[in-house]
Parts: C-alpha cells; structure tokens; sequence
C-alpha cells in the first residue's frame, strides 16, 4: 500500500509540472459550487509561433471576462483553490499583447447575446511543455468582470485587472493524443 501513495504522489508531482513533450492540452469549466451555469472546454495547442486556444464557453453573460491561468490545479471551494494569477516572473497585471504580464494574463473572453463566448487565440508566452511558462496541471479560471488588463488606478488593477470574482474554472491537463 505504501508503494501505491508513494507512486501516486510522485506521478502527481510530475502531473502537475509537466516536464514533456506535450503537444496539446485542454481544460474542462465549470462552476463547482452550481452559482453558475457557466461551463465550457477549450484546447490548446502547440503551434510555430506560440499556443493556439480554441474554444466555447456557455451560459456566460454578454461583455468581456477576464480568463486566466492560475497557480494552482485546485479548484474546490468555488474556484478559489486555484489560488492567484499565474505569475512566475513577478511582474505586474497587464494584457496579452504587452511584452511584461503574467504569464497567465490572456486578457478577455468576450460573450455574446446568446451567453457563448468563442475562442481562437494564439498567446506567445505560455508553454505546454518544459520551462517557467508551463501551464500543464495549473487552473484555468473565468471572471464575472471585464479584465482591464491592468490598467486601472488601484492595486487590484495590478494583481488581477479588477476581473471580480470566479464563475467557472478548471484544470489544464494534457490531451491524451
């Protein structure tokens, strides 16, 4: 039995900082505590010049939600497990195009009149695979608000762009390919 804990948590370990050769990945949202019907799937993959992320979001409102990566695979108690914005350079909140942000800063998802948001970015700074950038086992989480990719006048504005609370979130995981 103690081979199996000790196999399961260093397979975990490796899991969650993914020091491979991965070439897609994907993450499942959804909101754990049911305040939300939003839910979605988006993809990720390695493309020449970056990550491609393809995707849907549903029963979102319409306007723009911050959608970042965060530190942690954890996202029990209403995606507040998922822990801050994922910063591994610290440096201050901004947007995707800026030369310094987070590496988890990927600026806005923007819904539609019918409460879907659609995807199809390419973002140059994370990775899936080796390096500070990786964003393999790490949590992926949708705002309430519209993210101000740091630019507002206040401190939250330089943590997490002022994107309020978390309406749906989950794990980046490898694509089994």
């Amino acid at each position: 039995m103690f081979k199996f804990v000790v196999a399961v948590v260093l397979l975990s370990g490796t899991y969650q900082f993914c020091n491979c050769d991965v070439h897609s990945a994907t993450v499942r949202l959804y909101d754990p505590t049911g305040n939300t019907e939003v839910t979605g799937e988006l993809n990720f993959t390695q493309v020449e010049n970056g990550v491609r992320i393809t995707g849907e979001i549903h029963g979102i409102h319409e306007g723009k939600h911050g959608g970042h990566v965060h530190v942690d695979a954890d996202i029990s108690k209403g995606c507040i497990g998922a822990g801050g914005p994922f910063n591994p350079h610290n440096v201050r909140h901004a947007g995707p195009d800026d030369e310094i942000r987070n590496t988890g800063d990927l600026g806005n998802v923007v819904g539609d009149r019918f409460g879907v948001a659609h995807i199809d970015v390419v973002d140059k700074r994370i990775k899936l695979n080796k390096g500070i950038d990786g964003i393999i086992g790490r949590g992926f989480v949708i705002h309430e608000k519209e993210d101000d990719l740091g630019r507002g006048n206040n401190a939250e504005s330089g943590k997490t762009g002022n994107s309020g609370g978390r309406i749906a979130c989950g794990v980046i995981e490898v694509l089994e390919e």
